[in-house]
């Protein structure tokens, strides 16, 4: 195994072991399209926001294996434009899974809705490429570790799950967002 196969697979043990973002049990039930308030506290997985802010919950479960994940991401005002202001999510599973999770909370927060959709999408490229491309580091951060996880097909459901919940989430946060400013 190489130095560089190495640390990333210490990174994976770690995120499955800490879950950034993993503490979506412990917080109250989000309201959909719910207002944020100025200068909310950022904790890990979060950014202050002040303004509109919108929320989506996805719950997304593997059959093959039994992992399974619920994550809510929430989008407000920041700056000139929207963000991901909040990630958290519940879940049980591999220590892909759950690493996954832990690094896609980390990286989210505070990028716009149209930058997060571009990660998720070169993730599942990446993910699906059976090991023939190279990870974008800049773009995919500590995500990048995951790389080799698509040389074996039947892990790549693990390492999207997090992704494909907070695609589907972060679809919800923007549509429930344009309901609370109509309001």
């Amino acid at each position: 195994m190489s130095g560089l196969d190495s640390l990333y697979q210490q990174l994976i043990l770690e995120h499955s072991k800490i879950r950034s973002g993993g503490d979506l049990a412990e917080l109250p039930a989000a309201a959909a399209g719910s207002v944020g308030t100025a200068g909310s506290v950022g904790t890990a997985g979060s950014v202050g926001t002040a303004g509109s802010v919108g929320t989506g919950q996805s719950h997304q479960l593997n059959p093959i294996c039994g992992d399974e994940i619920t994550l809510r991401l929430s989008v407000g005002t920041a700056g000139d434009g929207q963000a991901v202001t909040e990630i958290h999510w519940n879940g049980d599973g591999c220590a892909i899974s759950m690493a996954s999770a832990s690094i896609l909370s980390e990286m989210a927060p505070g990028m716009s809705p149209a930058s997060l959709r571009r990660t998720i999408d070169h993730f599942r490229e990446l993910m699906r490429s059976r090991g023939k491309l190279e990870a974008d580091e800049e773009l995919l951060q500590d995500a990048a570790a995951l790389a080799g996880v698509a040389k074996y097909p039947a892990r790549v459901k693990c390492a999207m799950l997090a992704w494909v919940a907070a695609e589907d989430a972060l679809r919800q946060a923007e549509a429930n967002q344009g309901v609370s400013e109509a309001l």
